[in-house]
């Protein structure tokens, strides 16, 4: 991994606070832990797009919480609070409820009631958890409320539409391909109503290169090399790179380097709510313009260019028939990458709220260990994470990471803005 955005004269004591980040637990709080369970939970889902959902727990989950913290203005609004309501009821219910009674559900209707029956025993422990009393009944109220309007507001936006991408036949055109011949049964994502942006089309990229072009043959040549199955190019490290982030599911891997960063951080929760709000209105917005701009572009995936390459017209490109990238390619075209664009949002997010991009963190997931010794090293791990894959040009993966930075960028001065008058509440710092 490349290190040049770290400080010289701290990269080791930098390297022994990663290891210890993520060997250690973390300090969980009601945020953090509703953040867990509910990605643990949507990501095996077999239809759905777990940003936009767990954007739309963590909104509410914020308007929860601001309601009582009360520095920040709210995202869509929250009944009256009193300061000392219980901010850990009203996150436990903000997210519990968008989950269970979100219309549409947030999972298949044949899954819902297996889905809430989980949910209702995560709920039933936050709860317990916490001493009984006004407090917590106020609380509870807070967070009904605060989840009642983001309910409301997510009718009829778009999810759970129409399945599948278009499918062409030609060069350059998408067509599912190996192993399984998938179309998306989440291409919907790019019909949905973004959450701050205006709509799917603002932030939108530019499209491939053309097939002819030596920009093309060029990353072809690449990706053709270091992204083989095969690879001799590819270094060790590459490829565990390459397997972190392509063979894990990778939006649960971002949720854990999230908590991990607010963990190592230490912010109160409401910090942390308007933390993680920040974090998945960001990525659900870029996520649903990445998938628009996939659709406008319906460019083919290395696989198929490779295989396929005798016939682009580009005399520069050498068909491999039997070629394969070193991880399955996912089922949606190539052009922007998805992974990218979070990488790119959430880099700047994270960049903005702390003040600094020089932060250490890393995480564990099913495959392996990662550490960072800032956010945009991670984002550029990403970006060359996906060719090393052998699933994207690279082209993809840097329009990509600058589509989530400018939709990161967006919301700064959307959400959340600090209340520009005087209230009585107490900052819980």
């Amino acid at each position: 991994m490349s290190a040049h955005h770290a400080r010289r004269g701290t990269l080791a004591a930098v390297a022994v606070l990663s290891t210890m980040l993520v060997s250690t637990p973390a300090r969980a709080d009601t945020v953090t832990q509703w953040n867990e369970i509910a990605t643990d939970a949507l990501v095996v889902q077999p239809q759905g797009a777990p940003f936009v959902h767990l954007a739309m727990v963590h909104g509410a989950m914020y308007d929860a919480v601001n309601a009582i913290d009360g520095r920040y203005e709210p995202y869509l609004g929250a009944p009256r609070a009193k300061r000392w309501y219980s901010q850990d009821a009203a996150a436990a219910t903000a997210a519990y409820r968008v989950l269970v009674d979100s219309d549409p559900p947030v999972v298949l209707p044949e899954l819902l009631e297996d889905f809430a029956e989980l949910m209702r025993r995560h709920y039933d422990a936050s709860l317990a958890a916490i001493p009984p009393g006004p407090a917590k009944h106020g609380g509870i109220a807070t967070g009904n409320g605060a989840a009642e309007r983001m309910i409301y507001a997510r009718r009829n936006d778009g999810r759970f539409g129409a399945s599948g991408f278009s499918v062409g036949l030609l060069a350059g055109q998408w067509r599912p391909v190996l192993p399984g011949f998938v179309n998306d049964p989440s291409a919907w994502l790019k019909d949905v109503k973004p959450f701050l942006i205006r709509n799917s089309s603002q932030f939108g990229g530019p499209g491939p290169d053309e097939l002819t072009s030596r920009r093309y043959a060029k990353e072809f040549d690449e990706v053709k090399s270091i992204g083989a199955i095969n690879s001799t190019t590819r270094t060790p490290d590459q490829t565990a790179a390459a397997r972190f982030w392509g063979a894990a599911n990778a939006i649960a891997t971002w949720a854990s380097l999230y908590r991990n960063i607010a963990a190592q951080q230490r912010g109160s929760l409401a910090d942390n709510a308007r933390l993680f709000a920040m974090l998945y209105f960001a990525g659900a917005d870029t996520g649903i313009t990445v998938w628009a701009d996939k659709a406008k572009y319906s460019f083919w995936r290395p696989i198929t260019a490779i295989r396929e390459a005798a016939g682009d017209g580009n005399r520069r490109t050498i068909a491999d028939p039997d070629w394969l990238p070193l991880i399955n390619t996912p089922p949606y075209p190539d052009q922007p990458s998805g992974l990218s664009s979070l990488a790119g949002a959430s880099a700047r997010v994270l960049q903005k709220f702390f003040g600094t991009d020089d932060v250490a963190f890393g995480a564990t997931n099913a495959v392996g260990t990662r550490t960072y010794t800032s956010f945009s090293q991670a984002v550029d791990e990403i970006v060359d994470a996906r060719v090393w894959s052998g699933i994207h040009f690279r082209k993809a993966d840097e329009d990509g990471a600058e589509i989530g930075r400018r939709v990161a960028r967006s919301q700064e001065h959307r959400f959340p803005q600090t209340r520009g008058h005087d209230h009585d509440h107490d900052h819980h710092r």
